[in-house]
């Protein structure tokens, strides 16, 4: 094949820091949208945004040129400077240094899609922490709890 071609979705998840709800109803939509134009410019493609006021969900795809911790610092790179200009009140903002991320066959995608926007439903009957084991146990992953959260 001539050419390089690569299909990779990827359910990307991360928390502010210590899990402040820093992200309002007033500021989500437009961190969401911020978030989705960021993606866009390092060559992602943004297929659902959601999350919670200390929480984000993406399914976005990985591009070709760049390694996924690389996309991710670039998300909350930008995404945490932009808050920061937004308020008085956003001036210590930070996302928590580590991610969640599982990737996403075709098929499943739009279940995947689904579980994003509901999250506000989600998150009525489990907290972010059992959300994240959740995952990490489906996806048969070995990992210490002590240390998921900072």
């Amino acid at each position: 094949m001539s050419q390089s071609l690569a299909s990779i979705k990827i359910h990307l998840i991360f928390s502010t820091k210590s899990r402040t709800p820093w992200l309002g109803l007033d500021i989500r939509r437009e961190c969401f949208d911020y978030l989705a134009a960021v993606a866009k410019n390092n060559g992602s493609k943004v297929y659902e945004i959601g999350g919670m006021s200390d929480h984000v969900h993406l399914l976005l795809t990985l591009p070709r040129t760049l390694t996924l911790s690389k996309l991710v610092e670039q998300l909350k790179t930008s995404t945490s400077k932009w808050l920061k200009s937004k308020s008085e009140n956003l001036k210590q903002f930070s996302w928590q240094a580590g991610f969640g991320a599982f990737s996403v066959s075709e098929s499943q995608a739009i279940r995947v899609r689904e579980y994003i926007r509901d999250q506000e439903i989600h998150h009525k009957k489990a907290t972010f922490q059992d959300e994240i084991i959740h995952f990490l146990k489906a996806s048969k992953m070995d990992f210490e709890p002590k240390y998921l959260f900072d």
